[in-house]
C-alpha cells in the first residue's frame, strides 16, 4: 500500500509518499482499498506540530476515507466484500489501504460518489453534532458560523438550512456570492470587525447559535453576540497557527486572549457555553452510528450535498497542504491515490 507520512514538522513539503505491506483484517474488521480521503484542519496542525492528540512523529493522519470493501475479517456481517463504504479512522486515512473496525464503516447510498463519501464523515458528523445534539437548533434560529466557506461551515450551512435558520455566514468577501448560493443570508467578511457587523444586523438581541472554530477573542465576541438563551460552541483554536510552520508565539497569545466563563455568569446570562472535539468522541460508536445514519438519510433525501472544492493525488499532496493554508478552498479538499 501506499501511505502519506508527516516525517517532521514543518511546512507541507515534509508530506512524503511511502511504501508498505498491505494490511490484513482481524477479526471484526474489513480492509477498504481507499478512493479518497479527506483533510482536515486537524492534520494541518498535526504537520506543523501543533496538534496534541496527534501520533508522534512520523506518523500517518487523516479521519476520513471512502472505497471499496476488499476483505472482511472473521465475524463481519454487516458489511461484504465489494461494499462502497465510508469510514472515520482515529488517524492513518491517508493511505490507499485501510482496516477498520466495523463499528467505524458505514455502507454509502448508491448515489453517493466517492468523493463525496471522503467529505462527508468529519464535516457533517462535527456540525450535526454542534446544531443537533449541543446545539438543539430551534426552527428559525438565527446562526453565526465562523468559516462559513470550509468543510464544517458549509455543512452547519446546509443542515441549519433544515430548521429554516437565519443564518449569518463569516468568509473572505471573493467566497460571498458562493455562500449566498449555499442559503447565508448575511454573508460577513471574516477580515473585518465581524461583532459590529453582526450586531448592525441584529441589533441589540443578538443570534440564538454561535460556531467558532477560530477562539481566542474570537470567544469573547461571540459569547457577546448571545441572544438570551444563546449558546456558544467552539469546536477549534484555529487563530493558534498563524502560518504554515509553528509560531509558539502566536499559540501563546491566543490561549492568553481565551475568554474565562464562569458558571455564576452564565447562569445569570442565561448563556451558554460548550466545546466540542470529534476526535474525543471516537469511543462512543453507538452515538456516532445514529448520527451517520441520520445524514445519510438527509443526503438521499437531497437535503445535504457534500461539496468538494478540488482533489490531489497522492503525490501532490503537499499542493493540498498548500491549498488549504492559503484559503483558497470552498468545501472539502481531498486527496486521491
Amino acid at each position: 500500500m501506499r501511505q502519506i507520512w508527516i516525517t517532521r514538522a514543518g511546512r507541507p513539503e515534509v508530506l512524503e509518499v511511502r511504501e508498505a505491506p498491505d494490511p490484513t483484517p482481524g477479526a471484526g474488521e474489513v480492509r477498504i482499498r481507499v478512493r479518497a480521503a479527506g483533510i482536515n484542519f486537524a492534520d494541518l496542525m498535526a504537520r506543523i506540530g501543533m496538534y496534541p492528540d496527534a501520533p508522534k512523529l512520523p506518523c500517518v493522519v487523516g479521519y476520513e476515507v471512502a472505497g471499496v470493501v476488499d476483505a472482511v475479517g472473521d465475524g463481519v456481517t454487516g458489511v461484504r466484500v465489494g461494499d462502497r463504504v465510508f469510514g472515520m479512522p482515529r488517524f492513518g486515512g491517508y493511505t490507499d489501504t485501510l482496516v477498520l473496525a466495523e463499528q467505524q464503516v458505514i455502507v454509502m447510498p448508491a448515489k453517493m460518489t466517492f468523493d463525496e463519501g471522503a467529505a462527508l464523515p468529519v464535516a457533517y458528523l462535527t456540525a450535526h453534532h454542534m446544531l443537533f445534539v449541543v446545539g438543539n437548533l430551534r426552527e428559525k434560529s438565527k446562526l453565526l458560523v465562523h468559516s462559513a466557506a470550509g468543510g464544517v461551515g458549509i455543512a452547519a450551512v446546509q443542515l441549519a438550512k433544515t430548521r429554516h435558520a437565519e443564518i449569518f455566514g463569516t468568509a473572505s468577501p471573493s467566497k460571498h456570492d458562493f455562500l449566498r448560493e449555499l442559503g447565508v443570508a448575511h454573508p460577513i467578511d471574516s477580515g473585518k470587525d465581524i461583532h459590529a457587523a453582526v450586531r448592525a444586523i441584529v441589533g441589540a438581541r443578538g443570534v440564538d447559535l454561535v460556531l467558532d472554530p477560530v477562539g481566542g477573542p474570537s470567544w469573547t465576541d461571540g459569547y457577546d453576540l448571545l441572544a438570551p438563551a444563546g449558546h456558544l460552541i467552539a469546536f477549534g483554536l484555529s487563530s493558534a497557527s498563524s502560518g504554515k510552520t509553528r509560531s509558539l508565539l502566536t499559540a501563546l497569545g491566543r490561549v492568553l486572549r481565551t475568554p474565562r466563563f464562569s458558571p455564576m455568569k452564565l447562569m445569570d446570562a442565561n448563556k451558554t457555553v460548550s466545546g466540542v472535539n470529534m476526535g474525543h468522541l471516537f469511543g462512543e460508536l453507538e452515538l456516532l452510528r445514529s448520527q451517520f445514519h441520520a445524514l445519510v438519510a438527509l443526503f438521499e433525501q437531497g437535503a445535504i450535498a457534500p461539496h468538494v472544492d478540488r482533489t490531489f493525488p497522492f503525490d501532490e499532496a503537499a499542493a493540498a497542504h498548500h491549498w488549504l493554508h492559503d484559503r483558497k478552498a470552498k468545501g472539502k479538499v481531498l486527496l486521491v491515490p
